[in-house]
């Protein structure tokens, strides 16, 4: 931790996340982070902390920025009404869809690299052993 309990500076951050100060300023300036400022100097809270982890996750797993900011809101959003509710179930269950579907398209094409990685080491085995 920076600055205090439950505070980070954006060098803590960038250093505990692996990424630039300038990816956050970035993530910052799309309203995905919003740390509050004391002086020049902004001071980032816990939430902020978790949304910088779920918007790192989403571009790692090809979100896009608008879908990570979709995803990090839902996260955010406080219990409302039961249409609220409901419509954030949905969006759930539809980013859940799309991320199982990912899933199983990552898992094919492990396999197929697998395969490939097989049948290019027997070929190799056979040209060694012509050799």
């Amino acid at each position: 931790m920076g600055m205090g309990t439950g505070t980070w500076r954006i060098a803590d951050l960038a250093c505990e996340f692996g990424v630039t100060a300038r990816t956050i300023r970035f993530y910052e300036d799309k309203g995905l982070l919003a740390p509050r400022r004391e002086g020049g100097q902004r001071v980032y809270e816990a939430r902020d902390r978790v949304r910088l982890a779920l918007v790192l996750r989403g571009r790692r797993l090809g979100f896009s920025l608008d879908e990570i900011a979709a995803i990090v809101d839902m996260y955010d959003a406080e219990p409302g009404e039961a249409g609220q509710l409901e419509y954030l179930l949905g969006q759930i269950d539809i980013r859940r869809a799309d991320l199982e579907q990912r899933r199983d398209d990552l898992d094919q094409t492990l396999a197929e690299l697998d395969a490939v990685a097989t049948r290019c080491r027997d070929h190799l085995a056979r040209l060694r052993a012509g050799s």
